[in-house]
Protein backbone atom coordinates (compact mmCIF):
# COMPACT_ATOMS: atom_id res chain seq x y z
CA UNK A 1 0.00 0.00 0.00
CA UNK A 2 3.09 2.14 0.55
CA UNK A 3 3.96 1.90 -2.90
CA UNK A 4 0.44 3.73 -4.34
CA UNK A 5 1.03 7.07 -2.37
CA UNK A 6 3.67 8.78 -4.91
CA UNK A 7 1.51 7.32 -7.41
CA UNK A 8 -1.99 8.93 -6.06
CA UNK A 9 0.28 12.47 -5.43
CA UNK A 10 1.67 12.39 -8.72
CA UNK A 11 -1.75 12.30 -10.51
CA UNK A 12 -3.18 14.73 -8.32
CA UNK A 13 -1.50 17.86 -10.10
CA UNK A 14 -2.51 15.92 -13.47
CA UNK A 15 -6.72 16.17 -12.07
CA UNK A 16 -6.06 19.86 -11.22
CA UNK A 17 -4.81 20.89 -14.35
CA UNK A 18 -7.75 19.19 -16.34
CA UNK A 19 -8.62 23.17 -17.29
CA UNK A 20 -5.98 25.81 -18.05
CA UNK A 21 -5.58 29.56 -18.91
CA UNK A 22 -4.14 30.57 -22.08
CA UNK A 23 -3.57 34.11 -21.29
CA UNK A 24 -3.76 37.30 -24.15
CA UNK A 25 -3.56 41.21 -23.79
CA UNK A 26 -4.11 43.54 -25.97
CA UNK A 27 -0.89 45.60 -24.27
CA UNK A 28 1.92 45.15 -21.89
CA UNK A 29 3.15 48.04 -21.82
CA UNK A 30 1.07 51.68 -20.65
CA UNK A 31 3.01 54.82 -21.52
CA UNK A 32 2.26 57.64 -19.45
CA UNK A 33 2.89 60.89 -21.51
CA UNK A 34 1.61 64.65 -20.98
CA UNK A 35 -1.33 63.97 -22.86
CA UNK A 36 -2.21 60.84 -21.68
CA UNK A 37 -5.88 60.66 -20.63
CA UNK A 38 -6.32 57.04 -19.49
CA UNK A 39 -6.05 53.24 -21.41
CA UNK A 40 -8.06 50.33 -22.41
CA UNK A 41 -6.84 47.02 -21.64
CA UNK A 42 -8.18 44.32 -23.59
CA UNK A 43 -8.01 41.08 -21.99
CA UNK A 44 -8.84 37.73 -23.72
CA UNK A 45 -7.83 33.85 -23.59
CA UNK A 46 -8.77 30.78 -23.74
CA UNK A 47 -9.84 27.33 -21.78
CA UNK A 48 -6.57 24.22 -22.61
CA UNK A 49 -8.55 21.06 -21.75
CA UNK A 50 -6.88 17.95 -22.00
CA UNK A 51 -10.65 16.38 -21.40
CA UNK A 52 -13.86 17.30 -22.47
CA UNK A 53 -16.00 19.88 -20.49
CA UNK A 54 -17.25 18.74 -17.58
CA UNK A 55 -20.86 18.18 -16.84
CA UNK A 56 -22.28 20.00 -14.01
CA UNK A 57 -21.63 23.92 -12.98
CA UNK A 58 -20.34 26.11 -15.51
CA UNK A 59 -17.22 27.30 -15.78
CA UNK A 60 -16.76 30.97 -14.44
CA UNK A 61 -13.77 33.45 -14.91
CA UNK A 62 -12.78 36.00 -12.87
CA UNK A 63 -10.25 38.74 -13.95
CA UNK A 64 -8.49 41.49 -11.18
CA UNK A 65 -5.90 44.25 -12.13
CA UNK A 66 -3.90 45.35 -9.16
CA UNK A 67 -1.73 48.54 -9.26
CA UNK A 68 1.09 49.16 -6.50
CA UNK A 69 0.48 48.69 -3.58
CA UNK A 70 1.18 51.20 -0.47
CA UNK A 71 0.18 52.72 3.04
CA UNK A 72 -2.76 55.02 2.88
CA UNK A 73 -3.19 57.77 6.13
CA UNK A 74 -7.00 58.02 6.29
CA UNK A 75 -8.02 61.66 8.50
CA UNK A 76 -11.67 61.99 9.74
CA UNK A 77 -12.45 65.75 10.44
CA UNK A 78 -14.92 67.04 13.11
CA UNK A 79 -16.06 70.73 13.75
CA UNK A 80 -14.93 71.81 16.35
CA UNK A 81 -15.69 75.78 16.87
CA UNK A 82 -17.71 76.27 14.25
CA UNK A 83 -14.29 74.88 12.05
CA UNK A 84 -13.74 71.72 10.56
CA UNK A 85 -10.70 70.27 11.68
CA UNK A 86 -8.73 66.98 11.73
CA UNK A 87 -9.30 64.69 14.88
CA UNK A 88 -8.56 61.26 14.11
CA UNK A 89 -6.44 59.43 11.64
CA UNK A 90 -5.71 56.23 10.95
CA UNK A 91 -3.26 53.95 8.30
CA UNK A 92 -4.06 51.45 6.00
CA UNK A 93 -1.63 49.46 6.09
CA UNK A 94 -1.35 48.30 2.13
CA UNK A 95 -4.14 49.87 -0.11
CA UNK A 96 -3.50 49.09 -4.30
CA UNK A 97 -3.52 52.84 -6.50
CA UNK A 98 -5.56 50.90 -8.90
CA UNK A 99 -7.80 47.55 -8.69
CA UNK A 100 -10.71 46.40 -10.71
CA UNK A 101 -12.44 42.77 -10.89
CA UNK A 102 -14.48 41.99 -13.53
CA UNK A 103 -16.12 38.61 -13.59
CA UNK A 104 -18.85 36.47 -15.88
CA UNK A 105 -21.12 36.11 -13.35
CA UNK A 106 -22.16 37.80 -9.98
CA UNK A 107 -19.25 37.91 -8.12
CA UNK A 108 -21.19 36.25 -4.85
CA UNK A 109 -21.58 33.23 -7.69
CA UNK A 110 -18.51 32.98 -9.13
CA UNK A 111 -16.40 32.51 -6.07
CA UNK A 112 -17.18 31.72 -2.23
CA UNK A 113 -16.06 33.86 0.90
CA UNK A 114 -13.44 31.24 1.11
CA UNK A 115 -11.57 31.42 -2.07
CA UNK A 116 -11.95 35.15 -1.64
CA UNK A 117 -10.72 34.71 1.35
CA UNK A 118 -7.46 32.52 0.35
CA UNK A 119 -6.80 34.52 -2.83
CA UNK A 120 -7.80 37.53 -2.22
CA UNK A 121 -10.09 39.17 -4.88
CA UNK A 122 -12.74 41.46 -3.75
CA UNK A 123 -11.81 44.87 -3.30
CA UNK A 124 -12.51 44.72 0.58
CA UNK A 125 -9.99 41.84 0.87
CA UNK A 126 -7.33 43.13 -1.42
CA UNK A 127 -7.08 46.14 1.07
CA UNK A 128 -5.02 45.08 4.21
CA UNK A 129 -5.74 47.31 7.71
CA UNK A 130 -4.19 45.41 10.52
CA UNK A 131 -5.63 47.43 13.06
CA UNK A 132 -6.70 50.97 14.42
CA UNK A 133 -5.12 52.96 17.36
CA UNK A 134 -7.67 51.69 20.42
CA UNK A 135 -8.99 55.31 20.84
CA UNK A 136 -10.53 55.08 17.31
CA UNK A 137 -14.34 54.37 16.46
CA UNK A 138 -15.52 52.84 13.88
CA UNK A 139 -12.13 51.84 12.60
CA UNK A 140 -14.03 50.44 9.50
CA UNK A 141 -15.40 53.83 8.44
CA UNK A 142 -11.68 54.93 7.55
CA UNK A 143 -11.14 51.31 5.24
CA UNK A 144 -14.64 52.44 3.63
CA UNK A 145 -14.15 55.65 2.81
CA UNK A 146 -10.75 54.95 0.87
CA UNK A 147 -12.48 52.57 -0.99
CA UNK A 148 -15.55 55.17 -1.72
CA UNK A 149 -13.17 57.82 -2.56
CA UNK A 150 -10.88 55.58 -5.07
CA UNK A 151 -14.00 54.35 -6.73
CA UNK A 152 -15.66 57.88 -7.28
CA UNK A 153 -12.04 58.32 -9.05
CA UNK A 154 -12.49 54.97 -11.01
CA UNK A 155 -9.40 53.91 -9.22
CA UNK A 156 -11.52 51.04 -7.88
CA UNK A 157 -13.94 49.09 -9.86
CA UNK A 158 -16.24 46.00 -10.14
CA UNK A 159 -17.24 44.83 -13.18
CA UNK A 160 -19.86 41.78 -12.47
CA UNK A 161 -20.85 40.39 -15.67
CA UNK A 162 -17.84 42.16 -17.50
CA UNK A 163 -16.35 39.01 -19.29
CA UNK A 164 -17.84 37.50 -21.85
CA UNK A 165 -17.34 33.65 -22.36
CA UNK A 166 -18.08 31.57 -25.26
CA UNK A 167 -18.39 27.94 -25.09
CA UNK A 168 -16.64 27.88 -21.91
CA UNK A 169 -13.85 28.03 -23.88
CA UNK A 170 -13.35 31.92 -25.22
CA UNK A 171 -13.33 34.74 -23.13
CA UNK A 172 -12.74 38.33 -23.03
CA UNK A 173 -13.12 41.60 -21.49
CA UNK A 174 -11.84 45.44 -21.72
CA UNK A 175 -10.82 47.21 -18.37
CA UNK A 176 -10.54 51.23 -18.41
CA UNK A 177 -7.35 52.51 -16.70
CA UNK A 178 -8.37 56.46 -15.91
CA UNK A 179 -5.26 58.84 -16.24
CA UNK A 180 -4.59 59.42 -13.36
CA UNK A 181 -2.61 55.77 -13.05
CA UNK A 182 0.63 55.16 -10.53
CA UNK A 183 3.93 54.38 -12.10
CA UNK A 184 4.73 50.46 -11.87
CA UNK A 185 3.73 46.58 -12.58
CA UNK A 186 -0.35 45.80 -12.92
CA UNK A 187 -0.37 42.58 -11.96
CA UNK A 188 -3.24 40.91 -14.06
CA UNK A 189 -4.79 37.52 -12.41
CA UNK A 190 -6.93 35.08 -13.92
CA UNK A 191 -9.16 32.93 -12.38
CA UNK A 192 -11.46 29.79 -13.45
CA UNK A 193 -14.03 28.53 -10.79
CA UNK A 194 -16.63 26.28 -10.82
CA UNK A 195 -18.80 25.78 -7.84
CA UNK A 196 -17.01 28.73 -6.51
CA UNK A 197 -13.76 27.28 -6.00
CA UNK A 198 -10.56 27.82 -8.26
CA UNK A 199 -9.74 25.11 -10.18
CA UNK A 200 -7.01 27.24 -12.30
CA UNK A 201 -4.98 30.43 -12.18
CA UNK A 202 -2.25 32.27 -14.02
CA UNK A 203 -0.80 35.62 -13.29
CA UNK A 204 1.09 38.01 -15.63
CA UNK A 205 1.72 41.92 -15.34
CA UNK A 206 1.68 45.27 -17.15
CA UNK A 207 3.79 48.05 -16.81
CA UNK A 208 2.58 51.26 -16.53
CA UNK A 209 5.83 53.93 -16.90
CA UNK A 210 5.89 57.60 -17.62
CA UNK A 211 7.85 58.09 -20.94
CA UNK A 212 9.43 61.29 -22.61
CA UNK A 213 9.15 64.89 -20.97
CA UNK A 214 7.38 63.24 -18.93
CA UNK A 215 9.58 60.76 -17.38
CA UNK A 216 12.44 63.04 -17.68
CA UNK A 217 10.72 65.47 -15.42
CA UNK A 218 9.88 63.20 -13.13
CA UNK A 219 13.26 61.84 -12.86
CA UNK A 220 14.56 65.05 -12.66
CA UNK A 221 12.80 65.82 -9.57
CA UNK A 222 13.64 62.75 -7.87
CA UNK A 223 17.53 63.16 -8.85
CA UNK A 224 18.12 66.31 -9.36
CA UNK A 225 15.78 68.28 -6.97
CA UNK A 226 17.69 71.63 -7.05
CA UNK A 227 18.00 71.84 -10.81
CA UNK A 228 13.92 70.42 -10.79
CA UNK A 229 13.29 73.69 -8.49
CA UNK A 230 15.59 75.95 -10.90
CA UNK A 231 13.91 74.74 -13.78
CA UNK A 232 10.39 75.08 -12.22
CA UNK A 233 10.87 79.26 -11.28
CA UNK A 234 12.54 79.30 -15.10
CA UNK A 235 9.58 78.44 -16.47
CA UNK A 236 7.54 80.60 -14.17
CA UNK A 237 9.29 83.30 -14.81
CA UNK A 238 8.93 82.98 -18.79
CA UNK A 239 5.19 82.08 -18.39
CA UNK A 240 4.60 85.26 -16.36
CA UNK A 241 6.84 87.69 -19.02
CA UNK A 242 5.44 86.13 -21.80
CA UNK A 243 1.23 86.77 -19.89
CA UNK A 244 3.08 90.69 -19.51
CA UNK A 245 3.91 91.04 -22.67
CA UNK A 246 0.67 89.60 -24.67
CA UNK A 247 -1.66 91.48 -21.90
CA UNK A 248 0.36 94.95 -23.53
CA UNK A 249 0.36 94.01 -26.61
CA UNK A 250 -3.44 93.86 -26.88
CA UNK A 251 -3.73 96.86 -25.08
CA UNK A 252 -1.26 98.76 -27.49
Amino acid sequence: MRFLWPLLLLLVPFASAAEEVVLGLSKDKVAITTSFDGSEILIFGAVKRETPIPEGSPLEVVITITGPSEPVIVRRKSKLFAIWVNTDSVEVDRAPSFYAVATTAPLADVLSETEDLRHKVTIDRAIRSVGAPDNIENAALFTDAVIRIRRDADLYQTLENGIALDQQTLFRTAIEMPSNLTEGNYATRIFLTRDGKVVSSYETSIAVQKVGLERWLFTLSREQPFWYGILSLAIAIAAGWGASAAFRLLRS
